[in-house]
């Protein structure tokens, strides 16, 4: 019996304290937007899970070796999963100085045992916002084209370029170690004319410079946009469902809008988003290629109205060119570059992008065969695919398009050696460059 009673006393000396532990879990703290940061008063959201509550959260600051406590709450908080915000910077810490710091968060278990969390994160302070200086170029812009911005940045700062509206493009260092920053930027062809392009810098304490450029904008020589009527026949509509949405029900022409308007918009996005896919230097020197022997059917930014036995079913912008020459003809690569994207997309068919540094690339659809894959080198003229008639085109011929940082642009600039050496080669270090 005196065995047995040391032994029951033992268990439940040892339930008692594993309960205890259960009881007693260190709280779990995060950040749900990072702070990389400080500057005057900088929004800062804390998260912190505990099954027993908060007896205690503090944030503190620590430069140079001195902690500065910048926000708490010392009085027990039943909440077991709760979302804190404070401000933090220099108008609360004045003691605070330009430079890196640590944000440091302390949390103590309401439970039995009082168990702490600490979490830290690296962040640097800013007191001043940043100083822009751009080029004193007389920049000509037009609907639909590019441009490229030389300027200098001082101070601190986290994101840089030429804004255009509500459109960004990135801020890269001058070719060659060259001091200062260009930036290559589109005015895109539905940008409304009055807008006025600035070089931007923040440093992500709230501190946002801006500086315009020089620019003018002939309204004379901006480019003029076609409207076309394109009829859609039944065989062309059966072709477009069949391909595109095969698995689909219901009517025929909802089904085709339904592509031709969500699935290019979804389609585009994939587009855009392979500037993240660019390279920090130029892989091209030389003037882009148009397809050899090739007629333009359509032009850039032209506005197509689909109808379908005499009723206007949609309408779209067509935001590139379509190129034909004889049927599965050899698609050239326009320029060197590195290719980003070799697979179907949707209303382009079979489609291939080839990066060439800078956030600039070029679009190849349609095609029926795609030779390269994701990742290949090519050669400007090289045979990347043969042209077709998949996804959203009527006919065999090749689309050609561009894109500047996600925003798709008028090529026929880039076909210019002229252009190239007036807006390009003559503001950045273009090495091999010849006209």
């Amino acid at each position: 019996m005196r065995k047995i009673l040391i032994t029951v006393i033992a268990i439940a000396v040892i339930a008692s304290i594993a309960i205890l532990l259960a009881r007693s879990a260190a709280p779990v703290v995060d950040l749900p937007s990072p702070v990389t940061t400080l500057g005057q008063a900088t929004p800062i959201i804390v998260h912190v899970r505990d099954p027993h509550g908060i007896r205690s959260l503090e944030a503190f600051v620590e430069q140079s070796g001195i902690q500065y406590r910048v926000w708490g709450i010392a009085q027990p908080s039943p909440v077991t999963d709760g979302i804190w915000s404070f401000t933090a910077g220099v108008n609360t810490t004045p003691q605070l100085k330009d430079g890196s710091a640590k944000l440091i968060f302390i949390a103590t278990s309401n439970g039995l045992l009082r168990k702490t969390a600490r979490w830290e994160g690296q962040v640097t302070v800013v007191t001043r916002p940043p100083v822009v200086t751009v080029d004193s170029d007389q920049h000509y812009l037009y609907l639909g084209m590019a441009d490229l911005a030389t300027f200098n940045i001082s101070g601190t700062w986290t994101e840089a370029g030429v804004q255009v509206g509500d459109q960004t493009f990135r801020a890269w260092p001058m070719p060659g170690g060259k001091p200062g920053f260009f930036s290559l930027f589109a005015f895109a062809w539905n940008m409304p004319p009055a807008t006025v392009p600035v070089v931007f810098a923040s440093n992500g304490a709230g501190n946002v410079v801006t500086s315009p450029i020089v620019f003018q904008f002939p309204k004379k020589e901006q480019p003029k946009y076609t409207v076309h009527d394109l009829q859609v026949s039944d065989q062309f509509m059966q072709k477009v469902i069949g391909e595109l949405d095969p698995h689909g029900s219901g009517d025929p022409v909802q089904r085709f809008v339904k592509i031709n308007s969500e699935m290019r918009r979804a389609n585009n996005k994939v587009l855009s988003d392979l500037r993240l896919k660019t390279a920090d230097h130029f892989l091209w020197s030389q003037p882009f290629l148009r397809q050899s022997h090739s007629q333009a059917e359509s032009s850039f930014a032209d506005t197509r109205n689909y109808i379908y036995k005499g009723i206007k079913i949609d309408q779209q912008v067509h935001l590139g060119y379509d190129l034909a020459a004889t049927q599965h003809v050899g698609v050239e690569a326009s320029n060197d570059g590195r290719v980003v994207y070799a697979a179907p997309l949707g209303i382009y068919g079979n489609c291939i992008v080839v990066d060439h540094g800078y956030g600039l690339q070029t679009i190849y659809g349609h095609l029926s065969q795609i030779n390269v894959h994701e990742g290949d080198m090519v050669k400007r003229g090289q045979v990347i695919g043969t042209s077709g008639q998949t996804g959203m085109a009527g006919g065999d011929h090749i689309h050609f398009a561009m894109q500047l940082d996600g925003v798709q642009i008028d090529p026929k600039e880039w076909w210019d050696s002229h252009w190239i050496k007036d807006h390009i080669a003559k503001r950045v270090d273009l090495p091999g460059f010849r006209d």
